[in-house]
């Protein structure tokens, strides 16, 4: 079977089951592990001198083992292969998650803070409603990029083991590459690879976001939105979903009690807004996965008659 095709069916498998609650109750969710062996590592090793050298070693070695796992995983056959990348895909979950803080913002904005809270790390509890709008908005397009599209990118590349990869890296990016003193120099090489492997499926979310919203003409706009944005990949789908959905991203927020005075995203769209707008984002989240569907399924068909 084409790896295209084991994405397709792993797409829809994720799209209809998600993360089920009963399954992860009883056994350890791949990520959780990948999560423990990355802490582990980060308690042995994160002290003392040459941090930095540290860092690249974790990293070397995260991709050694992703690789090896991968590869044997995959000899496990096509269902297997279906079923871990389905695991790994996170696009049901996160219209879930996203979707909560919509309706929690319907019921208050006590309840929209709570919610959003699950999704975001930056401080909640004095959010406005449009605040806490932004920020599930802002999530839904960056976790778009590395939680769906980034994960079905490099298993369409490398199969198992470059989604593998692609997982231990993400996972290890989110853990420790903070620019803090504590993690500058042990999280350098886990944030650096992690912004690599990121570079192509951040710009196609975007390109697939602006041709499901045919906003071409504002491309330029796009473009330098995203190079000035803190993140050398987030800004891009999160530039695309602010002129689809016609409203401003990003803008000053709250770290561990410290303003940080970021630049907006599409600063000249409305900003007060709130759950009809996250209700939209999720729409789009959606209108992107069946585009990436409808791709691969013509690909495959295409392939198939070849």
């Amino acid at each position: 079977m084409s790896t295209a095709f084991l994405l397709v069916c792993a797409l829809c498998l994720d799209a209809a089951l998600g993360e089920p609650g009963w399954l992860w109750s009883r056994i350890r969710h791949p990520a959780v592990m990948m999560g423990n062996v990355i802490g582990w590592l980060d308690k042995r090793l994160n002290q003392g001198g040459q941090r930095r050298l540290k860092g690249v070693a974790v990293v070397l070695l995260l991709v050694f083992g992703a690789l090896v796992l991968g590869r044997v995983l995959a000899l496990l056959g096509p269902v297997v292969e279906v079923a871990l990348c389905a695991i790994l895909l996170a696009q049901k979950s996160l219209v879930e998650h996203v979707r909560d803080v919509g309706e929690g913002l319907r019921t208050s904005l006590i309840e929209g803070r709570a919610k959003v809270a699950m999704i975001v790390s930056r401080d909640t509890r004095d959010m406005t409603e449009a605040q806490v709008a932004r920020s599930a908005i802002e999530s839904a397009a960056e976790n778009l990029s590395d939680g769906v599209i980034a994960p079905a990118f490099w298993f369409l590349v490398a199969g198992l083991p470059g989604l593998s990869v692609y997982k231990a890296i993400n996972t290890a990016d989110s853990m420790i590459g903070y620019r803090t003193d504590k993690y500058r120099d042990f999280g350098w090489a886990a944030a650096r690879l992690d912004d690599v492997l990121n570079l192509i499926p951040a710009r196609l979310t975007c390109v697939m976001i602006v041709a499901l919203s045919g906003q071409w003409a504002r491309w330029p706009q796009m473009v330098a939105d995203a190079r000035r944005h803190i993140s050398p990949n987030a800004g891009w789908p999160e530039a695309a979903m602010a002129r689809a959905l016609n409203v401003a991203l990003a803008g000053p927020r709250s770290y561990d009690g410290k303003v940080r005075d970021l630049a907006w995203v599409n600063g000249d769209a409305p900003r007060d807004i709130g759950a009809p707008e996250v209700f939209r984002a999720c729409n789009m989240l959606w209108r992107v996965w069946g585009l990436a569907l409808g791709l691969l399924s013509v690909w495959v068909g295409v392939s198939f008659f070849l």
